[in-house]
C-alpha cells in the first residue's frame, strides 16, 4: 500500500527485565547498551554491563539511572540518582541531578547541570542544616516574611543563636569540631522529629522524645549529655534511627 508507513523494529535482549510499578514508572534492566529515545517517567534505567543514552529532545525523568560504563544526556533529564563510570553532558543537555556517583564527569560548555550531590549522607547533611528555612519557605519567600519575621538565607544566624563561641572569646572550639558538632545536632534533631511523628509512639516514650527535641533544637548540652542515654531508652521497641542518634550523641560526647 502507497500510504504504508514503515516503523523501526523493536529488539527485547535476552536477560532484559521491563516493568510497571504502582505509580506507573517503568522500569527497564538490561545486560547491554541503552538508548532512551522517548521521553517517560522511570523508577529504573539500568545497563548492567553497558552505557545509557537519552537522546537529544527526550525528556527522561527517572529515580535512578545505573550504568556499568557510562551515561550520555543529550536531551533532559531529572533524576534522584545516576550512578556510572563516567557522566557526559552533551551539547545542549540538562540535568537536574540530586545524587550523582561517577568517577568522572564531562560537560560541554552550553550543557548545565544542576543539583550533583556525592551521596545520600551529604544530601541529609545539607538539608539538616537548613531544614528551619526550608519548613519557612512557602511564608518567606518575600523579603521580610510574612507578619514581620526576619527572613535568613542559608548559612546565615543570628549571633545570640550560637552556643560554641564564649562571650569572652576563650576556649573557643575549632571550626572543624563546631561544624561536626552542629551536624550531628541537626542529624538527630531531624531523627527525634520523625519518631515523634509516628502514631503509635505513646507515652513515655513520647514526652521523653519531646524533651530531648527541645534540648537539642535549644542546644542545652550539659543537660543534653547527661539524659539523652536515659530518655532515649524510655522509648520501647526504638527504630533502628533513633539507635543511631543515641550512638552519635555517644560519639560527640566522648570528644
Amino acid at each position: 500500500m502507497s500510504d504504508e508507513k514503515n516503523f523501526p523494529t523493536m529488539i527485547i535482549p535476552a536477560g532484559t527485565e521491563i516493568g510497571v510499578n504502582e505509580r506507573g514508572q517503568l522500569s527497564i534492566r538490561t545486560p547491554g547498551n541503552l538508548v532512551i529515545q522517548n521521553s517517560g517517567s522511570y523508577s529504573l534505567i539500568e545497563s548492567s554491563q553497558g552505557s545509557v543514552r537519552i537522546d537529544p529532545d527526550v525528556k527522561v525523568e527517572a529515580v535512578s539511572i545505573l550504568a556499568a560504563d557510562s551515561c550520555f544526556i543529550a536531551g533532559e533529564l531529572t533524576a534522584w540518582k545516576v550512578k556510572a563510570q563516567k557522566i557526559t553532558l552533551e551539547k545542549g543537555a540538562q540535568a537536574y541531578i540530586m545524587l550523582q556517583q561517577s568517577e568522572n564527569l564531562e560537560l560541554d560548555r552550553s550543557a548545565r547541570l544542576v543539583g550533583n550531590f556525592a551521596s545520600d549522607k551529604e544530601l541529609y547533611l545539607l538539608l539538616g542544616r537548613f531544614s528551619r528555612e526550608l519548613r519557612q519557605l512557602p511564608q518567606e519567600l518575600s523579603p521580610g516574611g510574612e507578619n514581620g519575621r526576619d527572613t535568613f538565607l542559608p548559612g546565615e544566624t543570628r549571633a545570640e543563636e550560637d552556643p560554641f563561641v564564649a562571650p569572652d572569646g576563650e576556649d573557643e572550639p575549632s571550626p572543624a569540631v563546631r561544624q561536626d558538632t552542629e551536624e550531628t545536632l541537626d542529624l538527630v534533631r531531624i531523627i527525634f522529629e520523625r519518631e515523634l511523628a509516628r502514631a503509635d509512639l505513646m507515652d513515655p516514650g513520647r514526652s521523653a522524645l519531646e524533651s530531648l527535641l527541645e534540648m537539642v533544637r535549644d542546644q542545652r548540652m550539659e543537660e543534653l549529655e547527661k539524659s539523652y542515654s536515659y530518655l532515649i531508652a524510655q522509648v520501647p521497641e526504638p527504630s533502628a534511627e533513633l539507635g543511631r542518634s543515641r550512638d552519635m550523641l555517644a560519639r560527640l560526647f566522648a570528644t
